[in-house]
């Protein structure tokens, strides 16, 4: 039986960004992940899976190493986004330049990202980092959880921290329940090559089937993604790709550039998460691990990542102060930091989400003239949109 203070279960963005952030303070710590990623090459075609990273997680990834790493590789910067009803002309328009940044945000890869945040981990030293490490079993103990690997290798943990995902088996073995509802729609989502060059808006349409929305990457290449019923979604995932470009040609936007090529696509369902509880003695939850949000507006792994700030934060405090840092006191700092703004998010996902896919005359004519006056609102659109982006207000 190998000791360690911490094992993180999960190395993915978030697991690896929190241990990188842990790193160097003393504390043994082991991150278990099931698969590498691909290495980066710049010639591949972008993955399906894409983020919006907002400039608060931009600056987490900075202090941890990651973030020169990640754009040393692939990010697209968008500096405007726009968001407006199928019935509506102009919609809100909202510009970095009103916030006082430079981008809104930069949509990458999640596999860049994991491969940066990994590379600043490795960088860092003392994280005994196993990859590929398959999870055969957790027995969780307050004092003295046990993981043990396929590879017959056993760890004990002080605590253990959940980065594994919405379907955490750390979870599951602190017997932390979790309440989960089904959205009445799924995603299609196309990398494609545009006949446009590099943009720097990404847009979102709402319709009474679902959103539509169009996320710039590198160089000629774009996300779409399109949210519509189950059944919708399957029909279009049998279409060859020229009728695959002509449906969504015919259904997005004018505005959308003409699509050139589809290079990939899938699918998936959207199910909203919430844990319990964050926190138990001994245990910590993390990203999707703890809540999974409906993905419009990109926001699930900033939520990650302020999580892992704010766990990091709170166990490097406890852990200079001498307390006990794995004990359910003190890492209730950290649920107290973290739930009740995850909870808002969640619950401003499912307003949009609910409030515009429908053709309700009075909702249509209230969200029209909530899209109007935000356009108008001035600096409480510019403090909105700060808030969105995990800024404080901006200082005079």
């Amino acid at each position: 039986m190998e000791h360690r203070d911490i094992v993180i279960v999960g190395g993915g963005m978030v697991g690896s960004a929190l241990a990188a952030a842990l790193a160097g303070h003393g504390l043994s710590i082991a991150v278990l992940e099931q698969q590498a990623p691909q290495p980066f090459d710049a010639e591949q075609e972008p993955d399906l899976r894409v983020s919006a990273i907002s400039p608060a997680s931009a600056q987490f990834l900075r202090r941890i190493g990651a973030w020169d790493r990640l754009l040393a590789m692939r990010a697209a910067p968008y500096r405007l986004m726009q968001v407006w009803e199928q019935h509506e002309a102009g919609g809100t328009l909202f510009d970095a330049a009103e916030a006082g940044v430079a981008q809104l945000g930069h949509i990458v890869e999640n596999r860049v990202v994991q491969l940066a945040a990994t590379a600043a981990l490795l960088d860092k030293g003392g994280v005994d980092y196993r990859c590929p490490a398959a999870v055969e079993d957790i027995v969780y103990r307050p004092q003295a959880s046990q993981v043990t690997l396929a590879d017959g290798g056993r760890l004990q943990a002080r605590l253990l921290i959940a980065a594994d995902g919405a379907h955490s088996r750390v979870r599951e073995a602190a017997g932390i329940a979790v309440a989960s509802r089904d959205y009445p729609m799924h995603a299609l989502v196309l990398s494609c090559r545009m006949d446009s060059g590099q943009q720097d808006i990404t847009w979102q349409r709402f319709t009474p089937d679902g959103p539509q929305a169009f996320l710039p990457l590198a160089g000629d290449a774009a996300s779409l993604v399109w949210y519509h019923r189950p059944e919708r979604i399957r029909q279009l995932l049998a279409l060859g790709d020229d009728e695959l470009i002509a449906a969504v040609s015919q259904a997005f936007p004018r505005k959308l550039p003409g699509i050139v090529r589809i290079a990939a696509r899938g699918s998936f369902p959207l199910v909203r998460r919430h844990a319990q509880c964050y926190v138990k003695d001994g245990v910590a939850l993390a990203g999707d691990a703890a809540h999974t949000i409906h993905p419009l507006a990109g926001q699930g792994v900033n939520l990650g990542f302020q999580d892992a700030a704010a766990l990091a934060a709170t166990i490097l405090a406890a852990h200079g102060k001498r307390e006990d840092w794995a004990g359910a006191a003190a890492l209730a700092r950290y649920q107290r930091a973290r739930k009740p703004a995850n909870l808002a998010m969640q619950a401003g996902m499912d307003a949009f989400c609910y409030g515009f896919s429908n053709d309700i005359a009075p909702l249509r004519l209230l969200r029209g003239l909530g899209l109007r006056l935000a356009n108008r609102a001035g600096p409480l659109k510019r403090e909105a949109i700060r808030y969105a982006l995990g800024l404080g207000p901006q200082r005079r």
